[in-house]
């Protein structure tokens, strides 16, 4: 039995966290791991792969439909479970590896499976997040998605080894016809789906004018900035900001929710976080029964203390 895990790289450089997990993830199914990266990586990004695991690196070529190359890897090196970390990119090449291959496909894992009978007992979040489910996986092939922080990263030192394209039939590229105009990256501030903290906030803060303090209590925590939908609906925070069941969905180690309310469609997007931390001063507000941790306390006062305390330790 083989394991392929798919790797990206985020907008400011490097290998994303969740990537990185999806290799550590591989690396409990099975030993032999390989990984494949849809984008070019670089000698030192490909060894950091064999840090957390990977036995094998898979080179792309280029201008060849990604999951034609997926396929024919899968097929050469006998691969029986290919582990995604949870993307927009990775929903796209799953759906069609799925259908291609007649692969099990399974989506918002929780944590790392358990052998129960020569079975996988696989741990997913359903219903936004609200509940959980235990599958049991018999079949021998599957495409697993699994959720940011579902495995802790430890490292499980390999010497990787690349592997070159196999001579791939250059007539299968879906790219012959296509001609790309312009590329633009984003770049600057922490990725909100990748960010391993999250400082978000609502209404609470009564105007755009106030965000300050947030934006420098998340800078001061190498945090990544969200809101609710209400705040983007108004325009106060750009709409890329907006988490929850209609917006992004995200599972940081530590959530920071300012004068959020906590509608269950807001839960529905931060509900998989490790750690919440609410601060709201109503006493009643529905996100306290939600938190690991609650200030109760005006925001106003609440977070320019935060901020002056990380700034005279860490500042």
């Amino acid at each position: 039995m083989a394991v392929l895990s798919i790797v990206e790289l985020s907008n400011n450089g490097g290998i994303k966290k969740s990537s990185l997990e999806a290799v550590c993830f591989a690396k409990k199914l099975d030993n032999d791991v390989y990984s494949f990266s849809p984008m070019l990586l670089n000698e030192k990004e490909v060894d950091q792969l064999g840090t957390y695991g990977s036995k094998f690196f898979v080179k792309l070529k280029k201008n060849l439909d990604i999951v034609f190359q997926l396929t024919e890897i899968i097929k050469k090196y006998n691969i029986n479970y290919i582990v995604f970390p949870k993307s927009n990119l990775s929903h796209h090449y799953a759906a069609r590896l799925s259908i291609k291959l007649s692969f099990s496909i399974i989506n918002n894992i929780y944590s790392v499976p358990e052998k129960e009978n020569g079975n996988l007992m696989i741990k997913t979040s359903i219903f936004s997040g609200k509940a959980f489910s235990n599958l049991m996986l018999s079949d021998s092939n599957a495409i697993f998605l699994i959720n940011k922080s579902s495995v802790l990263l430890s490292e499980s030192i390999e010497s990787i080894k690349t592997l070159d394209s196999m001579e791939l039939n250059e007539s299968n590229s879906y790219y012959d016809s296509i001609k790309i105009l312009d590329k633009k990256n984003i770049s600057g501030s922490i990725q909100l789906n990748e960010a391993d903290i999250v400082v978000s906030a609502g209404r609470g803060m009564k105007g755009p004018e106030n965000w300050e303090n947030i934006e420098r209590l998340a800078s001061l925590l190498n945090a990544a900035t969200a809101c609710s939908k209400p705040v983007s609906d108004m325009g106060w925070r750009p709409h890329h900001e907006h988490v929850g069941q209609t917006g992004i969905k995200i599972s940081p180690s530590l959530y920071i929710a300012v004068g959020i309310s906590g509608a269950i469609q807001h839960l529905a997007g931060v509900g998989n976080s490790k750690v919440i931390v609410v601060i709201n001063n109503d006493p009643d507000a529905p996100f306290f029964n939600s938190a690991d941790y609650g200030i109760i306390g005006d925001a106003f006062e609440v977070v320019p203390k935060l901020v002056s305390l990380l700034e005279k330790n860490y500042g």
